[in-house]
């Protein structure tokens, strides 16, 4: 077996409290792990995602105390996108964020799927994109990615009419998240940047054996490739995505806040992840040693244009140091770091977390 997914995204907050509150509250997803970044035990690792944090679902932070903003460039992400089951359920989540006085762009027709963007309290841009209706709409499932598919002509005009997309929204408040525009599925794709196309598809496509599923351009900007990477046909949650854009007129990521420190892949188990890191070191690419995060094993490298990517195994979990009615109250550390937890709390600060509830409907 091979990666089967996404397994997290991990990126720089300047707030904790802020970041759980927006996390929480106004998106509903659970935080399912308190702890520390093990790299760094003085700043906070929060992860969110599903009721129990599954591989796909999982969104995580460093908190960077009070770090400057970073800016997207090449070798960084652009952005990551929350998957929601239909058109209705994003025409909700429109109506909610909009009520709360955020900024919402869309929805936006992407062709193989729809999506609203906005953006958290550091400046992450965030997209919500729909299941539907997938890459085989214009090229049969066995033909993907082999050719170029010309952005339609018909979407492109139909998304720069901004009186259409200002006024499609869901006519009623949505004060309450119900189970039809829940984000638990977790994440529908990870869009990064790079410089050059043809060499990022060898590092997915050779080294870490995903499939080109798509060859398109950026909608907003045609004359920047767009391509995707996934398992199976593409299915949304295997989406990795590249933007290529020439570094003479486009500066490199500039890391703080706002920006994603790493992105994260799924493996099956140990041994999978160990054929990896053979292959890695084959093809001549850093490639760390064997990490244990406890809730799963690591390794890490950088794509080509060095943003670091990391192989995490699917389990045990993070139901391994406590219980599911317990997930995110209490803070953990690694068996490693217990003995200093007297020396790691005060240097941390105290979050408040809402008692978490599933999704109305929701069983």
């Amino acid at each position: 077996m091979g990666i089967t997914g996404l397994h997290h995204i991990t990126l720089v907050s300047a707030n904790a409290q802020r970041t759980v509150d927006f996390y929480t509250q106004v998106l509903g997803l659970r935080l399912v792990k308190k702890t520390v970044n093990f790299d760094d035990p003085s700043s906070y690792h929060l992860y969110f995602g599903n009721q129990t944090g599954t591989p796909g679902s999982a969104i995580t932070f460093f908190e960077w105390r009070g770090a400057m903003k970073g800016f997207p460039g090449i070798g960084g992400t652009h952005h990551f996108a929350m998957r929601v089951r239909d058109y209705e359920g994003l025409l909700k989540w429109k109506r909610r964020l909009t009520d709360r006085g955020m900024a919402v762009d869309g929805p936006l027709d992407r062709h193989y799927f729809t999506s609203i963007y906005f953006k958290d309290p550091d400046g992450v841009i965030l997209e919500i994109a729909s299941e539907g209706p997938g890459f085989a709409v214009d090229e049969s499932p066995e033909a993907l990615g082999r050719e170029y598919r010309e952005p339609p002509e018909a979407m492109m005009i139909r998304n720069r009419d901004e009186a259409r997309i200002q006024a499609e929204t869901w006519p009623e408040p949505v004060p309450t998240i119900t189970e039809d525009m829940a984000l638990r599925a977790g994440m529908h794709h990870i869009s990064a940047i790079g410089a050059n196309i043809e060499r990022t598809n060898a590092f997915f496509g050779d080294v870490l054996g995903l499939r080109l599923v798509k060859r398109t351009s950026n909608f907003d900007d045609p004359t920047s490739a767009h391509w995707y990477w996934g398992t199976g046909n593409g299915e949304p949650g295997t989406l990795i995505t590249y933007f290529e854009r020439r570094p003479s007129k486009t500066r490199r990521v500039q890391m703080g806040a706002g920006q994603t420190h790493h992105y994260a892949f799924a493996v099956p188990d140990d041994e999978t992840q160990l054929e990896f890191r053979d292959k890695l070191i084959e093809a001549g690419l850093r490639v760390s040693p064997v990490l244990d995060r406890v809730y799963f094993k690591s390794i890490y490298t950088n794509d080509p244009d060095g943003h670091i990517v990391e192989l995490a195994t699917a389990g045990p979990g993070f139901l391994v140091d406590e219980p599911e009615a317990e997930l995110g109250q209490y803070l953990r550390l690694p068996p490693w770091l217990e003995s200093q937890r007297d020396q790691i709390e005060p240097i941390l600060t105290p979050i408040t977390v809402q008692p978490w509830k599933l999704p109305e409907g929701a069983r």
